[in-house]
Order: C-alpha cells, then structure tokens, then sequence
C-alpha cells in the first residue's frame, strides 16, 4: 500500500533538498556548466555553415574561397558589426 504524502513530507523534502544546495556555496561542477550552456553551439555551427556556404558561393577566384571561409569562422563578429552600424552606435 502506497503512504499519502502531508504537505509536512513535502515541506521537509524541500528543507532538505534546498539545504543541501545552499550547504554546497552554490558551486557546480565543470560538467554541469558544460552542458547547461551547450545549447549556443548549436547555432553557431548553424550560422558557420550558412556562412561558410554563402561566401563560398560568391567566391569568384580560389582565394576569395578561402577568404570567405576565414570569414565564416569570426561570423558573429560581423553580425554584431553590422548590427552597431544599423543602430547608429
């Protein structure tokens, strides 16, 4: 048979849970930053692909290519650039 769980078991659960966390100095591991801020990767390989496609594609000699792909790499710094720009910053 299954025990009811009181609002007193939940309430302790909590104390106990929260206490610990707080015992820790709120300190995370490597791990757990690596994983909880992977998620921009994602995009940035996106953005680099699309990026390295479209300045390959323009290219119209072998070294505008690797140009283009240099480029692909930092493409982030070009957005912010052009954003700055738009806004007059």
């Amino acid at each position: 048979m299954a025990k009811d769980i009181t609002e007193k078991d939940v309430e302790e659960w909590f104390r106990k849970k929260f206490s610990e966390e707080w015992g820790k100095g709120c300190k995370k591991s490597k791990k757990e930053t690596v994983y909880k801020n992977a998620g921009a990767g994602g995009l940035y390989c996106v953005g680099f692909i699309g990026a390295a496609v479209y300045y390959i594609q323009t290219a119209t000699s072998f070294w505008d290519g690797v140009l283009g792909f240099l480029k692909a790499c930092v493409w982030p710094a070009f957005l912010v650039h052009g954003l700055l720009k738009y806004l007059g910053l």
